[in-house]
């Protein structure tokens, strides 16, 4: 043991030391890197502001340009612009712009080596560009990009190349030490056998392994895997998220397991239609979502069984392979009586916890027996998830605000279960919450999970707020976790967004020929400019605000009459619900005024159809549309937003998007309006109509990017990600218990 001792530290600390060598050479290349990324982002960027820059400046609107420049610094690593005219003017530039850079002494930048400032807000990084019309220049544009990500970069970096070679080492050590030990055991056994003349006798080949060498064997291969998953480095900046990206996520880092989908509304629905069963889609963000994480991962969705021939395709355990034309997962379907689903559906859900969670000046309404319903029905779906459960440590799930009892009720069967639970809606602040009565219940039903997810960092926040107030739970603000009950939730912030690129059969038509169709659909002339918004006929949407907007734009700018008309795609939904029917009628009632008022000889200003369209249709008016008008007066994320940039790939078609919709703090490139102010949104409806294309393709470009990027895939993935850490950490802590 003292020889290995002699062999294995020299080793460890020469290994540190070669460690300690390659840092600064890793810094030092991953600067160089970063370094030209920001030159090359300075010059799209400068490039994309040379159109808009040169009219603010044409006419001397200093104030819009200061305007334009604040809206640009939106972007988390754009930490300054400013803009030094030619011949020695005033420095046009943001409120944060560094201090010392002042236009008489921007020539110090043309060297690459002086382009790295260090400022009392960290290392900054300048670049210079000139900006010209007809061959005159304006003056002098300057970029301030913070490169404080860097410096987080770097610092990960070394830790990684750090932690590599000390597990190296012992690597190399622990194996260094077991082929010692095999030797001097061997040797000393081969002495004994040669003293007693038995080697002399033995012919080669003929020895057994000593059996006491299996346990240290099988030890250290589970020593090596679990050194290799623990180092092994994972950016999600370096993965290309995609089906495949997520298959080898949940077979490698959650060893194959199956994944269980639980929602209300399921994927597909059977219907009856005469002596034939029609497969829908029913028209849904949290569907559009999901559908691509299950044909990816395969597991099982379980849902409620709502199609009128729902019952007629599934087999004695109630499951049906789906999608029909290539099965890929299954659903699992739970029957509801008409009581159960008025009880739990239309009542506690949609009139209780819907208008609660949404600000959009609608009375919820609690019953006693909602609740009854409610609790039933989250327990005949939490006995449908034990059911389909092949292990006791399924990766569960849990969709929205009609399960919040599920978590909880999971738990208590499957102790061992990793629950993610996603609420989509908005989670509205803690006084708002104490409305309902049974408020504690729900809380403590979502804190069986494992993970709760949210769209944004408000609700994350909201929600945070809420258990404080409520209930007696430890709190972590710092790593946004709750204990409760002895057992511990992350509270985490995950955006949801669509498959990408969307299917080829959504995209097969070309954009001229969505856009010809459409107009000849309704009688418009080749010339005619389309508005498109496209929304469940749901209250919290905004439809009745988006027309005063249409009919406030066509007071402000009459020349827009006759020659621009706005389809409404509403998707029926709640028709049973007493709010929904009166929201019909007014939705239908302000279009026909509207209509009266400015239509002439066949003309339309408004195009209401209130159905359900196929996707192929749908997407068939994202790519004729001039514009999408995105008025949602409370949301979550809104999917329609998402989709109708994926669907332009011809880079044109600008984006009217809520402020209140959580897609708004991740596309700044949208005009983004407060639905609520009906001029505002006129206006926006008017810079869209007459924005130049270039312009249309610079925004159209940035936001297709975000949407490629971080694209649902990702969402599914860093959720499953954080369930695997999660379950890594558990059985390092069994261990230190055993």
């Amino acid at each position: 043991m003292s020889l290995s001792l002699r062999f294995i530290l020299p080793l460890i600390l020469a290994l540190a030391a070669i460690a300690y060598g390659v840092v600064p050479l890793v810094d030092q290349l991953t600067l160089r890197w970063f370094v030209r990324d920001l030159d090359i982002r300075s010059e799209l960027v400068s490039n994309s502001m040379q159109e808009p820059l040169q009219e603010h400046l044409k006419v001397g609107q200093k104030k819009k340009t200061e305007l334009y420049f604040a809206r640009l610094i939106q972007d988390e690593r754009l930490f300054g612009v400013g803009f030094c005219p030619e011949g020695g003017g005033a420095l046009i530039a943001t409120k944060a712009f560094p201090a010392d850079i002042r236009c008489d002494g921007l020539d110090r930048f043309v060297d690459p080596a002086a382009r790295l400032l260090r400022s009392e807000q960290g290392p900054l990084h300048v670049a210079l560009r000139t900006i010209e019309q007809e061959g005159q220049v304006l003056g002098k544009l300057v970029l301030v990009h913070d490169m404080r990500f860097i410096q987080l970069r770097s610092e990960e970096t070394r830790q990684y190349v750090f932690y590599f070679f000390i597990a190296l080492g012992l690597v190399v050590s622990l194996i260094t030490v077991v082929i010692a030990q095999l030797s001097w055991r061997g040797w000393i056994h081969g002495m004994r056998a040669l003293l007693r003349g038995e080697g002399l006798l033995r012919e080669p080949g003929t020895a057994a392994a000593a059996p006491e060498f299996a346990p240290i064997a099988r030890d250290l291969r589970v020593l090596i895997r679990e050194m290799e998953a623990e180092y092994r480095p994972r950016d999600e900046g370096q993965l290309t998220w995609t089906p495949e990206a997520l298959r080898a996520i949940l077979h490698g880092e959650l060893r194959g397991e199956d994944v269980l989908v639980v929602s209300n509304r399921e994927p597909y629905i059977h219907v009856r239609r005469g002596v034939d069963i029609e497969v829908q889609r029913p028209a849904s963000g949290l569907v559009t979502a999901l559908e691509p994480i299950m044909r990816a991962c395969s597991g099982t969705w379980i849902a409620h069984g709502s199609g009128s021939a729902d019952r007629e395709v599934v087999d004695g355990n109630d499951r049906v392979a789906v999608p029909p034309e290539k099965p890929a997962y299954h659903i699992r379907r739970v029957w509801l009586t008409q009581e159960e689903e008025a009880g739990y559906y239309l009542g506690f859900a949609n009139e209780g916890l819907w208008p609660l969670c949404h600000i959009a000046h609608v009375r919820p309404t609690f019953r006693g027996s909602d609740w009854q319903q409610y609790v039933a029905v989250n327990r005949k779906f939490a006995q449908a998830v034990v059911a389909e459960a092949k292990k006791p440590n399924p990766i569960v799930l849990v969709q929205d605000y009609h399960l919040a009892l599920l978590p909880r009720m999971i738990r208590e069967q499957l102790p061992e279960a990793i629950i993610i639970t996603f609420w989509h809606i908005p989670w509205p602040n803690p006084e708002v919450f104490s409305i309902c009565p049974w408020r504690k219940d729900i809380l403590e039903g979502m804190l069986g999970s494992s993970i709760l997810g949210f769209h944004t960092q408000f609700h994350c926040n909201n929600f945070v707020d809420t258990v404080d107030r409520v209930l007696e739970a430890r709190v972590n603000r710092e790593d946004f976790t709750v204990s409760y009950g002895g057992k511990l939730t992350a509270v985490k912030r995950y955006p949801i967004s669509i498959d990408w690129p969307p299917g080829a059969e959504l995209t097969a038509q070309s954009v001229e020929l969505c856009r010809s169709a459409v107009r000849s659909r309704h009688a418009m002339g080749p010339e005619h400019l389309i508005g498109v918004g496209l929304d469940r006929l749901d209250y919290t949407k905004g439809v009745l605000e988006r027309f005063h907007a249409i009919e406030r734009l066509f007071e402000l700018e009459p020349s827009w009459i006759g020659r621009f008309s706005f389809v409404q795609l509403a998707a029926p939904t709640r028709a049973s619900i007493g709010e929904y029917q009166q929201y019909e009628a007014q939705v239908r009632a302000l279009a026909a005024r509207i209509n009266e008022r400015f239509g002439r000889d066949g003309y339309q200003p408004i195009i209401l159809r209130i159905e359900n369209l196929p996707p192929q249709e749908l997407y068939a008016y994202y790519r004729a549309a001039d514009l999408c008008f995105v008025s949602s007066l409370h949301d979550g994320m809104n999917l329609v937003a998402k989709e109708f940039v994926a669907s332009r790939d011809d880079d044109r078609g600008v984006l009217i998007l809520s402020q209140f919709a959580g897609a708004a703090s991740e596309m700044p490139e949208a005009l983004i309006v407060n639905p609520y102010d009906s001029d505002e949104c006129a206006a926006a409806l008017h810079l869209a109509l007459s924005m130049p294309a270039a312009e249309q393709r610079d925004r159209m470009r940035l936001m297709r990017g975000l949407v490629a990027e971080f694209n649902v895939y990702r969402w599914a993935g860093r959720m499953l990600l954080d369930a695997a850490g999660m379950r890594r950490r558990g059985k390092v802590q069994e261990r230190k218990t055993t």
